[in-house]
């Protein structure tokens, strides 16, 4: 039998409350600089579209799309803090905000890398 890991998250206020499927733990860290990314400032790591069950408040997420609309941007209704999305770049993946995970300070993770989203391949 294969256990995977489940990992609790949340928004600030705790409206928005899921789990997280990660089998190796952080994957893919990674900042953006594309002009919605800049301003949000977080470090997003990937996990699969099952990888995510929102456990309480999914009523109170909210979707933001830009540009292309492919990406669904989620965010929660009370609190503005971003939760995840469905990435446009591979669309069988949701990034999620380092940030929400129990008990992990995404300042602590080194060497986070910079994706160029502001020419992003899909753009082109």
């Amino acid at each position: 039998m294969n256990i995977k890991p489940i990992h609790k998250a949340s928004c600030h206020c705790g409206a928005v409350q899921f789990e997280l499927t990660l089998p190796n733990g952080i994957e893919d860290p990674r900042r953006c600089d594309c002009s919605l990314c800049r301003r949000r400032g977080a470090i997003v790591a990937s996990v699969a579209l099952n990888g995510i069950k929102i456990i309480k408040g999914k009523g109170k997420l909210r979707l933001y799309q830009f540009n292309t609309m492919t990406a669904k941007h989620y965010f929660c209704s009370v609190c503005g803090i971003y939760t995840h999305h469905q990435r446009r770049s591979n669309p069988k993946q949701y990034g999620f905000n380092v940030a929400c995970l129990d008990g992990v300070n995404p300042f602590e993770l080194k060497n986070v890398p910079t994706n160029d989203g502001v020419n992003h391949p899909a753009d082109s």
